[in-house]
Parts: C-alpha cells; structure tokens; sequence
C-alpha cells in the first residue's frame, strides 16, 4: 500500500493561517521505482473540515501525516437563542428541491410560513447524494472517471444557481462551490491513490450535496428580501456513531453548541443541512438512514418548535402500500406509536428513531406534499382515545408488509423448561449480524421461530447449526427449518389494545381469502398484530385485510363461464350495478375473465362490460379452462376470486371441486354438480362445509325465488322438514296455465316455444328431468341420499317422438298425440281440477317423483298465471298450512338476477357492509 504525508506548504505562518493550502506527498512504489506525487488541498473554510477527518482516519487506512487546523474569524452579534412556539420546523427531501423551480417552490412556502421564526433543513438535490457515493466508488476503485463524474456534480449546482441566483450572491456561492470542488479533487485523489476510503472520508464527500443546496436556497430566500442566514449542522449537531449503522445524538453538546451558533448567526430564518453532523471528537459523519428526517427532528426538539412539517411528494401516510392497494386512503392523524410500528414494518412513514426526539416535547409532525399544497397531509402527535381517527368502527389505522424474509424454525423436545436456549438461539444470529425482524414462541417452549432477511438466512442457518451441532446429534433438537420465500403483514392501530375482536376480523379476513399463516406475534401493547404469510400471497392478503376494515371496498376477481343468455344478461346487469355497489355498498366487482366454449377474453384490471361482446369477438383467445381458471386465481391484486358458471356444461360442473380446493368460490345455476353423482355432490358439499370456499347456487331452483335459502333457514332454525311439492319449471307452468278450454296441447307447446319459453327443443322441457334435478337437489338439501337416475319421472314426450331427429319433426308430430292430454284434462275439469306439472320430496318415505297431478281449483297451485314456479313447504311448523313461495321461476332477466344475488352474499360475507 501507499504511504501517504501530509505536510504544510512553505509559506508564512500568517498566509498559511489565512490561505489554509495544503500538501499530500503520496511516495508510492511503482515497480522498484519509488515516486512522489502531490496533491494540493485548497482553501479550507470554517470547520476545516478536511483536517478533522484526516487527523482521526487517515491511520486506518495506512495513510500517516499530520495536519495544521486552520479557523475563520467569524463576525459575532450578541443574540440568545429564543426556544418554544415561535418556531417552526421544515424538512425538504431531494425531491422538493430537486432543481431550480422546485428550490422556487420551496421558498414560497418558506416564505408563506406566517410562524414568527422558521428553521428549514434540506436535503441534497435529489440523486446528488448517489452521485457522491458513486464518486467515492470509482475513486477507491482507481476508475479515473471520478473526475468528469465530479463535473457533473459541479455543472448540476451551477447551472441550478446560474437559474436562481444573481450579483454577489451568485458571485459568492460559485466561489464556495468552486473550492469546494477543489477540496474533493484533493480527498478522492487521496482516496484514488490508496484505493480505500474510510466512513470518515466517505462521510465528508457525500455531505456536501446538502451544503450546496442550503446555501442555495438561503440566497434565493434573501432575494425575496427577508433575513435569512444557512447553517452547517456539523457545526451544531453531536452525534455518536453506534455499531448498528446507526447514531445517538448528544444533545446537551447539541444544545450548548447552538447556542454559542446562534449568538454568531442570529436570524429569523434559518436553513440548515440535513444528514450531516460531526462526532464529538468533531469529525464530519452522516446520519445514516433518513438522516434529512433525523435532523430536523433533533433542530425541532433543541428549538421546542410548535411543529415540525415533512415535505415529500405524496399527499400523506397511507392506510397501506398504495402500490399493493389501490383504494389505500390517506390517515388524518397517528399517534407517535402507530406511526413507528408502521414505519418498523416498511410503510413509508418516517424511521422510528426519527419520531423519539419531537415525542419528548409533544411537537407534533406533519407529513405534507410539496406539489399538492391543498392536501392537508397526516398530523403524527400525542393522541387520546377520544380524539377524532379514534372511532369504534377504526380500531386499526394501517397495514404494512415487510417481503424477501425467511422463516427460522428451532425445535425439540429438549428446549422445554431449559434455561438459556433462546439466549443461545439469538446469541448466535447475533454473532452474524442478522436482523431479527419478528419472534413467535409456543408456550410450551417446544419451538422458537424468528424472520431474518432472505439474504441473511444462509449465514444465520450455518451459525445455528454449528451452536447446536451436539443438541441435534443427541436428539435435543429435532430440527433446524428454513422456510424461505415468505412476507410479513402487520396490522397496526393504538385503539387495537381496547376493541375485543380485531384478531378474529384480522385473522377471519385472511381465512376467507385463503392465505395460510406460518407465524403469529403480538406484542402486549396491542398495538400490532403481525404474521408471516408466503410471499405470493402478500398482495392479495394486504388487500383482504384492508377491505375488510372498511378502509377500503371489498374486491371480487369474477370470472364468467357461459356468455350466453344468462351469462350475458349477468355482464349487463353488472355493467348498469357496478357504479352502485362501488359507492353505496363499497363493492368492487371486476370481471378479469369471460370465457364459452371457444373464445376467452381476459383482463388483469377489468373488462370494460359496456363492450364485452366486441371485445370478445375482437380480442378473444382461444378458450382454455386452466388457463382461464390460473389467470382468474392468479390476480394478486385482487384477494378473492370467484367462479360463475353460467352453463349447463356438466363438464364445467365436474371442476367445482378442485376450484373450491384452491380457493375460488363457485356461484351457479348449473344443476348438474348437485343432481349429478351423490358422491360427487356429497364431496363438493363436504369440502365446503371445512374450507373457506364458498359455493352459492340458489338459481339451480326457482331461477331468482329464494328456495335454497328458504329450506336452509328452516333447517337451521331446527324446523323438520316433511314434504316439498312444487312446479319447478316455468315452462311446463306455462303450458299447463294456458292447456285449457278447447286448446291442444301441441298448439300450446307451440305458442310456447315461439314466445321463447322452451328450450330450442322442446322434449328438454317436456321429458322431466329438468324438474327431477330439481327435486334431486331439495331432497339432497333436506338430507336424504337420492340419486337422479332412480327417481320416478313422467316423461311428457310420447314415446314413438323420444327418438325424433329435429325439434323440428317432433313439433311436425306432436299433434298426433294430443288425443291423451286432452282426455286427461277433460277428465280434471269435470271433477272441478286442473293438471299441473309437479316434483314432490318426500322427507318421511325418503323418496322423490316427478308427475303430472290434479289440484282442486282452489289450490294455490291452480292459482297460477304465465311460467311461475310456486313451491310449498311442509314441515312441523308449517303443517297445517305450508309456506308457499311462489314467482317467476323462469327467464334471463330472474335467473341472472338470481345469481348476481348470490355474488352480492358472497361479497357481503367476505366483509362488504351488508
């Protein structure tokens, strides 16, 4: 390596006070040859902030010298430093000065400010801070691209003052920013030569960004023709470097030294430097980690300010990552402690340590967007309960997400009831530097578990394996586990800790989306609940969790199967609801797939259903049901996915049970899973019943009318159920309404079908099995084990036209059969009754039918009119007169409806405000 002298150039004592030019002779050996290189440092103002740093680093880094300190004879004006109300504090990041229009801005606001004294700390111009990292990089890496790259940083900051500034101001800042530049030539060529740069020079190279900008912002402030003066906060500030990249302040030094400041510099505005500080052995360092923060936290609390304001450019302190949730709103107040645990677990809110300093005081803080000065932004302060934000119905105020963790697993039957073994555990993640982000531990002390850093798991697992090498040989140990690939989600809120309940809304949201948790932990404050979740499950978690404190609306990935009659005038009537339900019911239904038997169109974000049959035909793919099933399941945006199968595929009906398997519910009107195989059906409703899938599939009976829900109320209610009778379809309830006086049968069965009551062919209607899956489905409901193939039902199609080719030939002959009907509704008339079509359950014999029967005409089911279904129910409540539910059972418009309405359930169970 180099060795580096530092020695004073021959001059007089006086001009050498005056001028402070230093000297480095670096003797290097090139090949055998040693040489001597030189490198002057220029004009060192102030601080002599150079000769700090080489004094106490240089030795590190084999770099051996000594220098003499030079000082300014700064003016001093008699002045005490005022402290309380008076004062307020703002904090503008690179963003808000980040060119000469925004500095503008800056001190409008600056100005504006009607506070009787205001302090500002600014941060670099924004990327400048990584520019002079970069500088620092290439310079130990002897890239000697550090020089033009040091330009640039020059040309950005002249540039910037050629804009703002003008006459001596402009004058005087370029002949700063010109030594300056001088004095950083000097440190990166030591730095080049040695090819090692200490944090102490690292730390005075990257600070000057904020020099610059304060100073800059000072004149343009004095340009509006109002006193102000800029402040070196190493001049001020006293920190204490720890071992965790981290600094305590000294504030009494703090305080001592801005007093004896602010009798040389005294003014009513004052802008001072962010990040930046000295030791107290007054060596320039940094403040680490939102230094600009740290700072004006620490100046609010040395001058008791009335408040300190945050500038960034977002409009406040969201309820969640507004990446992950769209619908996050912006928080009106936090408390100091809310704001640090959301701030502890990744939200951008401010670091915890940030908060420490003004909490002392009770100042409050302010979080505010320079480029929306109408938005309020969100006031951090000392809350009570009673205050506004802490309502009942808002025991949680946000949620964050912490990702890229992994889960330490440390088991055995030997950890209960032995002392040390968490000390032991952590001692030695201690050892490798590992942050610990959370721990759970089981009671029974059988287990410990802890989230590292992804990157940090492999050193953390190699440590604890080497500590527990003989534990886990002996069997003391069961087992060391890496769970990897998984996130953190914490629910944070100070009114938690005194609403029973929030753990089972926090953890019922999770469940009925599907995420499955690996780890919970809650500290006894009650201010957070948080768990470890896979990583691909985060978004969707954050957002069910969200949406089911209503801080947002509950979403819904819809997928349509079917876009045919029914499934079309479902869109439609989703098209002309959505807007509603968005804003009277906070119901967000996004329908991200719409496949039939050839075509599919998909969008992450939502179809736009005011053109879904153009886009289908325009922008269709080719259909795939797994394919459309993933792009439904997969949306991570959306936390609960459901599947509505429009058809009367049995097909389509066959993959229930896997969706529900994986989470999407399933709403239907397609009878075939619940009249299909008993075993089938049996599995499908026992998965449901254990799962936190839903399946809805009122429509399957009676279209719109509410006859599953009507049977299940009764059942749960411990009513018994003894008889169903009803006429399930409203074709055949049309047919049989009109069959009267001298009509045909077959004449009916054609005013029928040309008024698009039947089905394209009428024997689908006529032969009875549309009305025993019917009856199947309530006898199965009603808990007998039925099976479709072996129930009775009277086929209406005369046997000689079962076989017919076409509905066409079958219309052709039907009027050759009309002869029976007609005797068998004489027959009826004559004793006073008419012929209905009807499906029985019979609870007590354990046995279903489909038949045409008779009813005196003062029967309910004589009292029909056009396709409605009218169903009664027997039971021992209603035993001696049955409840009848009676409507349309039939058409787009009733079916769709009744289906949309089992979407709605679903959206209301998921956390929609019903």
């Amino acid at each position: 390596m180099p060795v580096v002298s530092l020695t004073k150039v021959a001059t007089s004592p006086s001009a050498a006070t005056a001028a402070g030019n230093f000297t480095i002779r670096v003797p290097c050996f090139y090949g055998k040859r040693l040489v001597s290189n030189r490198v002057s440092f220029g004009n060192l103002r102030r601080r002599s902030c150079i000769s700090h740093c080489v004094r106490s680093e240089l030795q590190s880094s084999r770099v051996l010298g000594s220098v003499i300190d030079s000082s300014l004879d700064n003016s001093v004006e008699n002045g005490h430093l005022p402290k309380g109300d008076s004062w307020a504090v703002h904090k503008f990041g690179g963003t808000c000065v980040g060119n000469s229009e925004r500095i503008k801005d800056v001190a409008d606001v600056v100005v504006k400010d009607d506070s009787e004294r205001k302090l500002v700390v600014v941060s670099a111009m924004a990327k400048v801070t990584d520019m002079m990292y970069d500088l620092i990089h290439r310079a130990q890496s002897r890239d000697d691209s550090y020089l033009s790259a040091l330009e640039a940083v020059l040309e950005k900051h002249r540039a910037t003052a050629l804009d703002l500034l003008d006459g001596d101001e402009l004058a005087s800042f370029l002949a700063r920013l010109h030594d300056d530049i001088n004095n950083l030539k000097a440190m990166l060529r030591a730095i080049y030569i040695a090819g090692h740069a200490t944090e102490s020079f690292s730390d005075f190279v990257v600070g000057h960004g904020e020099l610059w900008s304060a100073q800059m912002l000072a004149a343009v402030v004095r340009k509006r023709g109002l006193d102000c003066t800029w402040m070196d906060a190493r001049d001020v500030l006293v920190v204490s470097p720890t071992s965790s990249n981290q600094v305590d302040p000294d504030f009494v030094e703090s305080e001592k030294r801005l007093e004896k400041w602010f009798t040389q510099n005294s003014s009513k505005i004052i802008i001072a430097t962010g990040f930046i500080a000295s030791t107290p052995q007054n060596i320039p360092t940094t403040l680490k980690r939102d230094g600009s923060d740290f700072s004006a936290a620490i100046m609010g609390a040395l001058f008791r300010s009335h408040q300190l304001t945050i500038w960034t450019d977002v409009d406040g302190v969201y309820s969640a990552d507004p990446r992950k949730v769209s619908e996050a709103v912006i928080l009106q107040t936090l408390s100091y402690q809310e704001a640090w645990e959301m701030s502890y677990f990744g939200a951008n809110v401010l670091h915890p340590r940030t908060i420490i300093p003004v909490m002392k005081y009770d100042i409050p803080i302010v979080i505010r967007n320079i480029f929306n000065l109408s938005a309020p932004g969100t006031m951090i302060c000392r809350q009570s309960e009673d205050e506004d934000g802490y309502k009942l119905d808002a025991p949680v105020k946000g949620f964050a997400t912490i990702d890229n963790l992994a889960l330490v697993n440390v088991e055995g039957t030997g950890m209960a009831g032995v002392p040390g073994t968490a000390s032991a555990i952590f001692s030695a993640v201690k050892e490798v530097g590992a942050n610990v982000i959370m721990i759970s531990q089981a009671s029974s002390e059988h287990s410990v578990c802890f989230a590292v850093p992804e990157k940090e798991v492999k050193a953390v697992s190699e440590a604890l394996n080497s500590r527990f090498r003989e534990a886990l040989a002996g069997g003391r140990l069961s087992q060391i586990e890496i769970i990897p690939n998984c996130s953190i989600l914490a629910a944070v809120g100070q009114k938690m800790a005194s609403t029973p309940g929030v753990s089972a809304t926090f953890f019922n949201a999770l469940a009925k989306a599907n995420i499955n948790i690996r780890a919970i932990a809650q500290g006894c404050s009650e201010f957070n609940i948080t768990v470890v979740i896979k990583r691909e499950d985060c978004i969707r978690a954050l957002r069910a969790v969200h949406s089911r404190f209503y801080l947002s609306r509950t979403m819904l990935a819809v997928g349509i199967i079917g876009p045919g009659l029914i499934g079309g005038t479902l869109l439609d009537q989703i098209r002309d609801q959505a807007a509603v339900l968005k804003e009277e019911f906070k119901i967000d239904l996004r329908v991200i797939g719409i496949t039939g038997s050839s075509k599919m169109l998909m969008s992450e974000s939502g179809i736009d259903l005011s053109r879904w049959r153009e886009l289908m035909k325009e922008e269709g793919e080719p259909a795939n049901m797994e394919k459309f099933t993933q792009y439904v399941k997969g949306n991570h945006f959306i936390p609960n996915s459901v599947m509505v199968d429009c058809t009367a595929d049995a097909d389509i009906a066959s993959c229930y049970y896997n969706w529900l398997l994986r989470g999407i519910h399933v709403v239907t009107p397609n009878k075939k899973a619940n009249s299909g195989p008993l075993d089938q059906y049996l599995k499908i409703r026992d998965l449901q019943r254990k799962s936190y899938a839903h399946y809805f599939y009122e429509a399957t009976v009676g279209a719109g009318l509410p006859i599953i829900s009507t049977l299940r109320g009764l059942l749960e209610t411990g009513d018994k159920i003894l008889r169903i009778e009803g006429i399930f379809s409203g074709t055949l309830s049309y047919l049989f309404n009109n069959f009267v006086g001298t009509r045909s049968f077959s004449e009916v069965v054609a005013e029928a079908k040309q008024a698009g009551f039947t089905e394209p062919d009428p024997r689908d209607d006529l032969s009875g099995t549309d009305v025993a899956r019917k009856v199947t489905i309530l006898a199965r409901e009603s808990g007998l084990k039925l099976d479709l193939d072996g129930l009775p039902v009277q086929n209406l199609v005369p046997k000689p036209l079962q076989a017919c080719a076409s509905a066409e030939e079958f219309m052709e002959k039907l009027p050759q059969f009309d002869e029976e009907l007609s005797k068998q509704r004489q027959e009826a008339e004559a004793a006073g009754e008419v012929l209905r079509y009807v499906g029985v359950v019979d609870a007590l014999g354990k046995k279903g039918t489909v038949e045409l029967k008779r009813y005196k005409k003062d029967h309910p089911f004589a009292q029909l009119s056009g396709a409605d279904n009218i169903i009664a129910f027997t039971t021992t409540r209603y035993y001696e007169q049955p409840l009848i539910v009676r409507g349309p059972g039939a058409g787009a418009q009733v079916t769709a409806g009744g289906i949309f309405s089992d979407i709605l359930r679903l959206a209301f169970y998921l956390g929609a405000p019903s």
